[in-house]
């Protein structure tokens, strides 16, 4: 029953959002997406303890795969899904076979590298991927043939909202399987775990495919929601973007990764209307915030307050 209590949660505000501020349904279906793609990179750095700034090489490619499979074959939603996942995964475990060579800052700087290559490649395909223009000009059909994408966002919220659910139990089982005790004796110590038989290598190469399959996911619905994939899904600034949503939320905490995503782009998107110059310094004034106040001091301490009994007004009136 405990675990299913934060599904509820989310339901229920997912619910408060609809009916409440059905003219913020555009932001929170973004929030969703980027929630799925924050996720897939908590596994790999709150889990596997992989620092990286590349995985927006992984949603970008999944962004357009979907893309180009609406545009030349076929628009239906639930298979662009799959081919953004298999596109993401793919080129995640196609790049884990050299990058897991390394570690440490050499791994980091690799996986900046990838991003820049896949942007880079991607702007020198304008046949396929539009250049600096952007793919554009491809259709996607119905949900089941019954739901059809509307300008208000209804549709686009609801559907990126059940993805991220469903991605979000898949990855909550997955981390908490034999493979997912594995990874977190990794990240621990990998020493000990190669020590006592366990393929290091090996399991890091399946979270980073999983982490690239889920990573895809969110890109094709960044794709099919907007109808556009520009160079922009493949850009180091995502990647750094979600690593600082990742940071506000706490790594390895899925239900945090969603919290910290929910939280910058709130933050985001009201500072930048307010003051599209200076929203930054908030989001910095955050990090230093997150970084020299840990999150279980500051937990302590409300529960410090909340649990502190009243004064009792009668024993003051005495006094």
């Amino acid at each position: 029953m405990k675990t299913s209590i934060p599904y509820l949660v989310l339901l229920a505000l997912a619910a408060l959002i609809f009916f409440w501020w059905p003219d913020q349904l555009p932001l929170a279906a973004r929030i969703a997406t980027m929630a799925i793609l924050v996720m897939s990179l908590d596994l790999v750095v709150g889990y596997g303890g992989l620092a990286t700034l590349g995985h927006s090489a992984l949603y970008g490619t999944g962004a357009y795969a979907a893309g180009l499979l609406a545009m030349h074959l076929t628009g239906n939603p639930l298979l662009g899904l799959v081919a953004g996942a298999l596109a993401g995964g793919l080129l995640a475990w196609l790049s884990a076979l050299f990058l897991l060579r390394y570690e440490g800052l050499s791994f980091l700087m690799l996986t900046v590298a990838l991003s820049q290559i896949a942007q880079n490649g991607a702007s020198k395909l304008r046949d396929w991927t539009g250049g600096e223009d952007g793919l554009t000009g491809f259709q996607i059909d119905s949900i089941l043939g019954i739901w059809s994408f509307d300008l208000y966002g209804k549709t686009a919220f609801v559907y990126c909202f059940v993805v991220m659910l469903l991605c979000l139990w898949a990855m909550r089982r997955l981390m908490g399987s034999p493979f997912g005790l594995s990874v977190l004796g990794i990240h621990q110590n990998r020493l000990r775990t190669a020590a006592i038989g366990g393929s290091v290598r090996g399991q890091l190469l399946k979270l980073y495919a999983f982490s690239g399959f889920f990573a895809g996911i969110a890109g094709a619905l960044n794709a099919q929601v907007n109808q556009i994939v520009g160079l922009d899904t493949l850009g180091f600034e995502l990647s750094a973007e979600a690593l600082v949503m990742l940071v506000l939320g706490g790594a390895g905490n899925l239900f945090g990764a969603i919290g910290g995503t929910a939280v910058f782009m709130f933050i985001h998107h009201t500072a930048a209307t307010i003051n599209p110059y200076h929203w930054l310094f908030i989001i910095g004034g955050m990090l230093v915030f997150v970084v020299l106040v840990p999150r279980e001091r500051l937990w302590a301490r409300l529960r410090l307050v909340w649990s502190r009994p009243a004064p009792n007004p009668s024993t003051q009136d005495a006094t």
